[in-house]
Order: structure tokens, then C-alpha cells, then sequence
């Protein structure tokens, strides 16, 4: 199992948006291209504006054909058009879990 953390910068004072247009429009792309969200965070403390997600894959080949499937989708486009302007940065990386890790 690998997680993809990702974290978003959004624009200030735009977060509202960005999340109802990920929940109505990004996720549904992502969960019916077989992509599995372990979970989705706003931060509040510290750097704001930024959200955190994480999604689970079973390999680096299992990530590359879910994420090709998702960039084929049309709905994809449509999000990424609608999200347009909205995230400011990105960074993510790659994990796999300790051994004592309760996700596994």
C-alpha cells in the first residue's frame, strides 16, 4: 500500500468554494475512477488556507492507471476548469505505513 498526501494552498477567503466544487464535482470523478480517499483535512492553526488530503493506492502502477483513467474523464477537465485560479501551491508525497501503522 502507498498513500498520496497531497497538500493545496487556496486561495484566501476562497476555501468555501474550492471545497463545495471538490465535493460536487472533483471527488465524484475520482471515486468512479477507482480512486480511494482515506481522508480530507482544512487546517485551521499554523499555515490556513491550505487542505490536506490523503488517497490510498496498492502500487505505484496501480496509482499511475487510476490517475490516467481520472485525466481521461471529461468531468475531469470540468473541475480542473471550475477550480481554475483557486489553489495558489501544491506538494505532495509518496508514504507507505510503519508496521505498527492502524492504516495499513
Amino acid at each position: 500500500m502507498i498513500v498520496d498526501v497531497r497538500c493545496y494552498t487556496i486561495q484566501p477567503r476562497k476555501m468555501k468554494t474550492y471545497l463545495k466544487i471538490f465535493e460536487e464535482d472533483g471527488l465524484p470523478v475520482q471515486q468512479r475512477n477507482g480512486l480511494k480517499l482515506l481522508g480530507y483535512f482544512v487546517h485551521s492553526v499554523g499555515r490556513l488556507n491550505r487542505v490536506t488530503h490523503m488517497w490510498e493506492f496498492d502500487s505505484l502502477a496501480d496509482m499511475e492507471q487510476k490517475r490516467a483513467a481520472r485525466d481521461a474523464d471529461p468531468g475531469w477537465a470540468e473541475y480542473q476548469a471550475k477550480t481554475d485560479g483557486l489553489v495558489q501551491a501544491q506538494e505532495n508525497s509518496l508514504t507507505t505505513p510503519a508496521p505498527f501503522s492502524p492504516i495499513k
